[in-house]
C-alpha cells in the first residue's frame, strides 16, 4: 500500500511479530511455556486451589477491618420509645383539630377538597358529628367516580364508629 508492493511481504526493523494465544491453541495437551492452563484441577474440597493466569495460586484478599460496635451506653434504653415530647405534640394536633372544626366553613375549598379535609378532621379526631358535613360535601362533588369514592368513604367511616360502639 503507499508505494509498497503488496505482494512482496515488508519487514520492518523496528516491530516484533505478535505472539500466538496460547489458549485459543487446539493442540491438545502441548501448551507454550508460562501460558495458562486450559483446564484447572477440580473445584472443591479440602484440595482445591485458585489459580490466577499466571499459574500460580492466588492469594486470598484479607477481608477489610470491621470496627466493633461501641458498647451501648447503659443509661440508654434499648427498647424504641416515643420522641420526647410526643405528648406536647398530640395535645397540640387536638387543639389544632379542635380549632379547625369551626373553621373548616371558612376554606376556600372546592367540594372535593372540603370533603377530603373533612375526612381527615374525623379521621385525626374520631369527631363522628363532622360526618354528615362530609356527607353534604360529598354530594356536590360533581365527578361521579370520585364521588361515588366520597359516597363509600362515608359509609366506612359510619361501619367504623358503629362497630366501634358496638365493641364497646
Amino acid at each position: 500500500m503507499f508505494g509498497h508492493d503488496n505482494n512482496t511481504p515488508q519487514q520492518d526493523d523496528n516491530a516484533t511479530a505478535p505472539m500466538p494465544d496460547a489458549t485459543l491453541s487446539d493442540a491438545g495437551d502441548s501448551q507454550p511455556t508460562g501460558a495458562p492452563p486450559t483446564s484447572l484441577p477440580p473445584v472443591g474440597g479440602d484440595d482445591a486451589v485458585t489459580y490466577s493466569p499466571d499459574d500460580t495460586p492466588a492469594a486470598t484478599p484479607e477481608p477489610a477491618a470491621v470496627p466493633a460496635p461501641a458498647e451501648p451506653d447503659v443509661a440508654t434504653p434499648q427498647v424504641a420509645a416515643p420522641a420526647p415530647g410526643s405528648d406536647d405534640l398530640l395535645g397540640i394536633k387536638q387543639q389544632a383539630l379542635q380549632q379547625l372544626s369551626p373553621l373548616l366553613g371558612h376554606l376556600d375549598q372546592t367540594p372535593e377538597e372540603k370533603f377530603r379535609t373533612t375526612m381527615m378532621l374525623i379521621q385525626a379526631s374520631d369527631n363522628q358529628s363532622l360526618v354528615s358535613e362530609a356527607y353534604e360535601a360529598a354530594q356536590k362533588i360533581t365527578d361521579e367516580k370520585v364521588r361515588a369514592q366520597a359516597l363509600l368513604d362515608i359509609v366506612n367511616e359510619i361501619n367504623y364508629f358503629t362497630q366501634h360502639s358496638e365493641a364497646a
